[in-house]
């Protein structure tokens, strides 16, 4: 069980302001995020194809799946693979368990049988199933290959299956590699989360500390903006990281402001 940081009470604060780990409240909107979402959504429920989105490690990734799962209607039936060494039979699998199929003792042959009838009958009962892989730029290139495979599952000229893969950088590398063109080819939306600048950051600081209940002025001054600007590289994780240590230091010191020092 972990203890909330002791300066909540100091700074008129409800919760911890700059927690990493993704919560909905504290999805910030600025910097193209909120349209990011947006075009994600409606990239999802068009079913086209293939959507990809790419972004540093701490850019804000996990936020925006998170974001978009809790966006998705009901009508949607959601697989998260958070597991990116799964080898191409594991995935199969992977999908089917998480749709609660009965595969024991089955062949993959069999699995993916029972698979395309499931999501048949799915989309049937207008259902959509959205997978969901996270750290995809780690996966097996036989993995990929098992990725593009299923994304050919359709019933009348509908996509059965639509996947959403996030990745580092090194996904558009890999993609680039001519074994994995006819996997590019597939891929009909391209979304890149980029680094907050410095205006952005303030605004981000901000907006954190008004949904953790905060109502007094700017706390963080321009100079303290400015070092947590160039620390963090502008990727919200490590903003996140520096604004909750510096908030413990101006506690420690019985400030209310966090200055450059």
């Amino acid at each position: 069980m972990t203890t909330a940081p002791m300066y909540l009470t100091h700074f008129g604060l409800g919760e911890p302001p700059f927690k990493i780990t993704p919560h909905p409240a504290f999805f910030y909107a600025g910097a193209n995020r909120g349209a990011t979402l947006d075009g994600l959504l409606y990239a999802v429920t068009s079913g086209e194809g293939i959507v990809k989105v790419t972004g540093e490690v701490g850019s804000g990734k996990t936020m925006l799946c998170r974001m978009l799962i809790d966006k998705l209607g009901e009508h949607v039936d959601i697989v998260y693979l958070a597991n990116p060494s799964y080898s191409r039979d594991e995935i199969l699998y992977a999908i089917a368990d998480e749709l609660h199929l009965d595969i024991a003792g089955l062949r993959q042959s069999a699995v993916l049988r029972l698979l395309q009838e499931n999501l048949v009958t799915r989309y049937a009962q207008n259902r959509q199933v959205v997978v969901l892989i996270d750290e995809a730029h780690a996966m097996p290139p036989e993995s990929l290959e098992e990725i593009r495979l299923l994304s050919n599952l359709e019933s009348n000229r509908h996509k059965l299956l639509q996947i959403v893969l996030f990745g580092q950088p090194e996904l558009d590398e890999r993609l680039a590699q001519t074994e994995m063109r006819q996997l590019k080819e597939r891929i009909t939306h391209n979304f890149a989360l980029e680094p907050l600048k410095r205006n952005d950051i303030a605004s981000y600081l901000m907006f954190r500390m008004r949904a953790a209940g905060y109502h007094g002025p700017d706390l963080f001054t321009q100079a303290a903006i400015q070092i947590i600007t160039r620390s963090s590289e502008g990727l919200t994780r490590r903003i996140n990281i520096l604004a909750d240590k510096a908030l413990l230091a101006a506690f420690s010191q019985g400030a209310h402001q966090v200055d450059h020092k």
